[in-house]
């Protein structure tokens, strides 16, 4: 009974489904990207033929991605997902990295640019005009209604994994559902608001060429991303070795759809042109066909898509730092598990405080953005790169999945990760060079905590 007791107060309980995993995986995907990146790709490309090209190769690469975690989150169902892999492959140091990186940078950047996205979506309502507005000095009013949801998502996952899973589930369903009435809402329309021809319509402006298929091509993987955020789970679902593919592979499949239904059904109401000049693609196109409330319905998408993603990414960020001081790479503190909610309490208030602290300190969405997508897609080519080491290290251990086109889809979904991480170092050096510097500080780090456990 003593032993049983002691391990309730260590360990995470699998509480999670299938469903919920899956959820996870289409709920933190699908934020505000599918509303906002057409004109990006459209300006890029200057066609309609062109942006779905760029839709399908950023969905094939992310599918890749997908498959690769799902092999080895599949044979390694623990906490921390990329943390853990990293560190069988290549080491404690490593794996230590990976954490540091996601503690400061990462994690907390995500978690604030979604909170300052929500704050953003909201402002466009009359009732939240006053979130643009001065509150405290040079503090808006939209950082400290970013910075009061980010606690109460911590809270709600404080409370209960299953909880969280369950209002992750209810949120995806209204997600998909309200992306659905846009959709049809689009294609409903008739005669002026709505034609087959659009598809036919180019943008003469474009960017075109080589450089303007990569430029659409980024924006469709920054769509795509945040799917690899369930394999930090990984350690509290039920049966993972047919859960975790499920939901990779499934979840990203039900994206791509989802996507290409919605810039579907913007092109039938907007030419090429129209939708390469539109801040808001989705909502002046509801616009045309609904006036104002037709924009106010996207805007409402908009918002519950954001929400579902602010819970699915808070509740999975807390594990990796979870797991790095279970295994006594990291603070022992952060191994706490709540002996009522069973929840890793403490890192959840870590990471809303960072988070807080990033929104206190800089409060504007695309300089969260940037600063926190460099440090992600580093870490997403080095762990899918240890399928080769685990695949060689441990060629006849039998395995729950095995990823179809071994070696190529792997190595070609490692290729778009690092072409995504030149193209950010070039577009935005500073914060890159910001996040090389900390991940860099993470080496000292390590061997201080390594000589501080050894004195212990």
């Amino acid at each position: 009974m003593q032993q049983t007791a002691q391990q309730t107060q260590t360990e995470l309980p699998r509480v999670l489904n299938a469903s919920h995993a899956t959820s996870i995986v289409v709920g933190i995907i699908i934020g505000s990207g599918i509303f906002l990146v057409p004109r990006e790709m459209m300006a890029a490309v200057g066609s309609s033929g062109m942006v779905y090209a760029v839709w399908i190769v950023g969905g094939l690469l992310s599918l890749f991605g997908a498959m690769t975690y799902a092999e080895i989150a599949a044979l390694r169902p623990k906490y921390g997902g990329e943390y853990a892999f990293l560190r069988e492959a290549y080491g404690d140091l490593t794996g230590f990295l990976y954490m540091w990186t996601w503690i400061t940078i990462a994690k907390p950047a995500s978690i604030a640019t979604i909170a300052a996205g929500l704050a953003r979506v909201l402002a466009t309502f009359p009732t939240f005009h006053f979130l643009e507005l001065p509150a405290f000095g040079p503090l808006l009013w939209s950082q400290v209604f970013a910075i009061v949801m980010t606690w109460l998502i911590t809270g709600l996952n404080i409370l209960g994994t299953r909880k969280s899973g369950n209002v992750q589930l209810a949120l995806t369903w209204l997600k998909v559902l309200l992306i659905v009435v846009i959709a049809g809402v689009c294609f409903g329309a008739a005669g002026s608001h709505g034609s087959w021809h659009n598809f036919a319509t180019e943008f003469t402006g474009a960017r075109g060429g080589f450089s303007g298929f990569m430029v659409a091509l980024i924006a469709a993987l920054w769509a795509y991303d945040g799917w690899s955020d369930v394999t930090q789970m990984a350690g509290e679902i039920q049966r993972p070795q047919r859960s975790m593919p499920l939901a990779l592979i499934g979840g990203v499949a039900i994206v791509g759809g989802l996507y290409m239904l919605t810039n579907a059904a913007i092109q039938y109401v907007m030419p090429a042109a129209a939708i390469a000049a539109a801040d808001r693609p989705a909502a002046d196109a509801l616009r045309l066909i609904a006036g104002n409330w037709g924009a106010g319905l996207v805007s409402v998408g908009m918002a519950v898509s954001i929400c579902a993603t602010f819970v699915g990414s808070s509740l999975s960020g807390a594990r990796v730092p979870f797991a790095a001081a279970h295994d006594g790479l990291f603070f022992r503190q952060l191994a706490h598990v709540h002996p009522r909610f069973h929840t890793p309490s403490t890192a959840l208030i870590l990471q809303a405080i960072l988070s807080s602290l990033l929104l206190l300190a800089i409060g504007r969405f695309q300089a969260l953005f940037s600063l926190a997508i460099f440090a992600e897609w580093f870490f997403y080519a080095l762990t899918a790169s240890t399928i080769f080491v685990f695949r060689r290290r441990e060629p006849s251990t039998a395995r729950p999945y095995s990823v179809w086109g071994y070696p190529v889809l792997p190595a070609l979904f490692i290729a778009a990760a690092i072409v995504l991480l030149v193209f950010s170092f070039a577009d935005q050096p500073r914060n890159s060079i910001i996040g090389t510097a900390i991940i860099l500080l993470g080496i000292p780090l390590h061997y201080w905590f390594q000589r501080k456990i050894r004195t212990a």
